[in-house]
């Protein structure tokens, strides 16, 4: 497909990226005015009755085979878990630091776990570049600074997050051979949601008029924008600009998620949260670099490729981001 035709999926990529990253703030705002528990279960309720009318439009096939209905299953109770560690972690720390954390993190385990548990060979240059994904992480929980600080109230629910995504990643990529994407999507939606509602029986859930315009407004827009339309663009846009360049784009989430808990909460963003954001950023990079024979020897034609564009092109995002926020280290 040439770039012309390629240009309105890129955009899409971005849009859906920067709305995962507002819905970090948006879901502070939200579990403010409820609990982590209330706030979980109405996410994905919201999320799985606004995709229905998009998976009849999309006239998506509903077909699976066993294996496949298992993975989606534990998907399901993961992203339950990840759900509520995502409430739970913004009623305590920053959601720009949290929306930071957890995507710069999570596709460093992922790699690490797909090593360790399926024996993936990687080559020299595939090592290189998780070490430098590691230093990223280390940077990002400040350990070279503060040692391990970082296993606090404030922290902690992040890391666990970026953990339990790590483990989603997997399952998800295991059962995408075997289900439509959007199928999938709605049996996580479902799944999730069932299981966070039975969390949140006992705070009382359906007492409306315990849930105000803040909360409402926030959920929904999490519910909706962020969970049904968000997604359902990022598959489409998957699809057609191919998964294998997708990776990269994940790190324009933390650019939605600073921005938007500055002017919301005015959180300052520091050093080392750019630096160890950039420096997974770099090893995401590498990691999914192929290699191509006589070509990416040569430093000029290495930084003229549109991964390492794109690379520097969010680097200034995020010089410019930590300018306008006035963050200091």
């Amino acid at each position: 497909m040439d770039n012309k035709n390629n240009t309105k999926y890129f955009i899409g990529m971005v849009v859906a990226m920067l709305i995962w990253g507002v819905a970090w703030t948006s879901g502070k705002a939200a579990v403010e005015h409820s609990t982590p528990e209330i706030a979980a279960f109405w996410r994905y309720a919201i999320s799985f009755l606004s995709i229905l009318p998009v998976i009849w439009y999309m006239k998506t096939r509903l077909k699976t085979n066993t294996i496949g209905f298992l993975y989606m299953l534990g998907a399901g109770i993961l992203s339950a878990v990840f759900n509520y560690l995502f409430f739970a972690g913004l009623s305590h720390g920053q959601a720009g630091y949290g929306g930071t954390m957890v995507t710069s993190i999570a596709p460093i385990i992922t790699y690490l776990l797909s090593i360790m548990i399926f024996g993936i060979v990687v080559t020299k240059k595939q090592i290189f570049a998780l070490g430098i994904g590691i230093l990223g992480s280390l940077i990002l929980l400040r350990v070279p600074f503060e040692g391990f600080a970082f296993l606090n109230i404030n922290s902690s629910y992040f890391l666990a997050c970026a953990i339990v995504w790590a483990m989603i990643t997997i399952f998800s990529q295991k059962a995408s051979k075997r289900a439509d994407p959007m199928f999938y999507t709605l049996v996580v939606f479902g799944v999730t949601g069932f299981i966070n509602m039975l969390f949140a029986l006992p705070s009382h859930p359906f007492d409306f008029s315990a849930l105000d315009f803040v909360f409402w407004i926030n959920i929904i827009f999490i519910g909706v924008f962020s969970g049904t339309f968000a997604m359902t663009l990022f598959f489409i846009s998957a699809s057609k600009i191919g998964a294998h360049n997708t990776g990269v784009f994940m790190f324009i989430v933390p650019v939605g998620a600073i921005i938007s808990s500055y002017f919301a909460y005015n959180e300052k963003i520091v050093l080392s949260t750019v630096l160890g954001c950039l420096l997974s950023f770099v090893a995401v990079l590498l990691f999914n670099m192929k290699s191509k024979a006589g070509k990416n020897k040569n430093i000029t034609n290495l930084f003229q490729t549109g991964e390492t564009k794109f690379f520097l092109h969010n680097c200034f995002f995020f010089i410019i981001v930590y300018v306008i926020t006035g963050a200091g280290s």
